[in-house]
């Protein structure tokens, strides 16, 4: 399983990538794998507002149902539209095409209280 540098990590099992004047949130290899085949993604709406750990979706595999929680405060700028028909993304490529959303972060210093790749990688090492 893959940990990318460059991102932040929760341990719910999202990532977080920073860009110009938003972030990125995803799941991470790790999580995509232990789900098994993602069959159907939900997704909220854009200009919904979440408190950090809030659920804001929702990943149901062949094994299981699974909350996504946001790492991070915020308002949702946009969804992985590509998601809702194609949840496999999320499987074939976590890091990439197979982001959930993408938000405006209420506090940025937020991203500090979450792990690096290297601590990541060491927390599901020991899960």
């Amino acid at each position: 399983m893959s940990v990318k540098d460059g991102l932040y990590y929760s341990e719910d099992h999202e990532w977080v990538r920073e860009e110009e004047d938003y972030l990125v949130i995803g799941v991470t290899d790790f999580a995509q794998d232990e789900l098994g085949d993602i069959v159907f993604v939900e997704l909220p709406e854009a200009e919904e507002e979440f408190e950090k750990n809030d659920a804001f979706g929702v990943l149901e595999s062949v094994k299981a149902v699974s909350d996504t929680f946001i790492p991070v405060s915020g308002k949702v700028l946009e969804v992985n539209e590509n998601l809702l028909d194609n949840p496999e993304l999320i499987n074939d490529d976590p890091y990439g095409d197979g982001w959930l959303i993408k938000v405006d972060p209420a506090d940025d210093s937020e991203l500090d209280e979450l792990l690096s790749a290297e601590e990541y990688a060491e927390f599901i090492e020991e899960e």
